[in-house]
């Protein structure tokens, strides 16, 4: 089925997910976990209630009981399925995909992914065949509990409340979940919040909420300098990801971000491992091993980032992309915890986002993601080693290809989720070179008809 993807659930409604798909849906998941209860949670978008509603009763066809806990965040499934040790946990979401698309995120027990090589591919074999024996008897029951106290307890643990000084931070939701997160927390912190685009709206009434699009930036940084914040953040849709700005509106690349949470969660746990992705990773590996930590490459993507970081047991994982992952929850992705250690690191260094990240980016200048789309992916990449192949580069096959010259480095690989190739270029204290070698793999990777 269409809807079936790598990861997860998406697809465009109502041709490739609707309520009769979503209650299927619920039935094959049923007989994934077993008997037991099932977190149900979903987005804002509007049609996310009622798909929301078809899978719950699909699940309680099956037998297992749902505890619904309404609107809120990806990660707040994460949560609720570890901390009640409950059987699975589905999240109802798009993230930031096009208004008519809606999908779902799915983990077994202890917030564990179902992706495709761990149950995906055979709930998408049963969605298909839709040979379900009669509903179960009894059926499960549906137990409503929006309660977040807990979860926003968890969230303060990451933080000292009593080092924190009052600092001025833009917060923009994108009209996704986030705000009622925000709200929660700030009556435990001395921060005062400039909300935009802060009430959840499923019309998205600013745009798609996707911070990672430059188009989508220009309101948080023009709001963190009209108000003179001390930094700016952004969340998508599911706020699984936090996007930063400094003070001067600046947009942060998560990649920054991924060494400087390293080192501070390296503070608390010394010789502590951290997994990272293959794209960019020299910052992380230098302040990993700065911090005394152990850095670990992972491939990209959030089930096998996970996976790695229980095998190694590592304290943190990173990825560029704005997701970051943490071992005391569940080894999920958050995007509420990355920007509370940096607020916390702020007011216990008194070092602006810019202070604490301008010299790694002159140490490690970054081309950032750049997507390219191309008619066959594999030869694309061939003709680029090639050229390069007189350059004898250091050449790693962990996700796509990486090659390494000594004073600069790229990373190119078809994207998981989307029919992209994706680009990053690095270099070792040299913007410049870093620049023209990503014009020089630019030329190379468009095809002359879309010059």
């Amino acid at each position: 089925m269409k809807c079936f993807k790598a990861y997860d659930i998406r697809g465009r409604l109502p041709d490739e997910l609707n309520g009769d798909i979503a209650h299927r849906i619920g039935r094959a998941f049923a007989e994934t976990v077993g008997q037991g209860s099932v977190v149900v949670g979903y987005d804002v978008r509007l049609d996310s209630p009622t798909l929301a509603a078809a899978l719950s009763r699909g699940l309680t066809d099956g037998g297992c009981d749902v505890i619904d806990i309404g609107l809120c965040g990806t990660e707040e499934v994460y949560f609720q399925t570890s901390h009640r040790g409950v059987a699975g946990g589905i999240m109802v979401t798009a993230s930031h995909n096009p208004i008519d698309y809606n999908g779902m995120k799915l983990v077994r027990e202890d917030a564990r992914p179902i992706s495709g090589d761990t149950g995906l591919r055979e709930m998408e074999r049963k969605v298909e065949a839709n040979a379900f024996g009669a509903p179960a008897s009894p059926m499960g029951i549906v137990t409503r509990d929006h309660d977040k106290s807990a979860y926003i307890n968890h969230l303060l643990g990451y933080i000292d409340v009593a080092q924190l000084q009052p600092l001025k931070i833009v917060v923009n939701a994108g009209n996704g979940g986030a705000g009622a997160v925000i709200d929660l927390l700030a009556a435990h912190l001395p921060f005062e919040f400039v909300r935009i685009h802060h009430a959840p709206d499923g019309t998205f009434p600013n745009g798609i909420p996707n911070p990672l699009l430059p188009e989508n930036r220009q309101a948080t940084a023009q709001a963190v300098i009209e108000y003179g914040a001390d930094f700016g953040i952004a969340w998508d849709g599911d706020f699984d990801r936090c996007f930063l700005f400094d003070a001067a509106g600046r947009f942060i690349e998560g990649y920054y971000i991924v060494g400087l949470l390293a080192a501070q969660l390296l503070e608390k746990h010394p010789g502590a491992k951290i997994i990272h992705d293959p794209r960019l990773t020299w910052n992380t590996i230098d302040m990993v091993q700065g911090a005394g930590g152990v850095a670990i490459e992972s491939k990209t993507g959030h089930a096998f980032i996970k996976e790695r970081m229980r095998s190694e047991d590592a304290v943190y994982g990173g990825e560029m992309s704005a997701h970051h992952y943490f071992r005391d929850f569940a080894y999920c992705d958050s995007g509420m915890i990355p920007w509370l250690l940096v607020a916390e690191r702020m007011c216990r260094t008194g070092q602006s986002l810019a202070q604490m990240l301008d010299e790694r980016m002159r140490a490690f200048p970054c081309s950032g993601e750049i997507n390219f789309r191309v008619s066959d992916a594999a030869a694309t990449v061939e003709r680029v080693l090639a050229f390069y192949a007189g350059h004898q580069p250091t050449l790693e096959r962990i996700d796509g290809v990486s090659a390494s010259f000594g004073n600069w480095r790229f990373n190119l690989r078809s994207s998981n989720t989307e029919p992209l190739l994706r680009l990053n270029v690095e270099a070792r204290g040299d913007e410049a070179l870093m620049r023209a070698k990503t014009a020089e793999l630019e030329a190379l990777i468009v095809e002359p008809a879309n010059r």
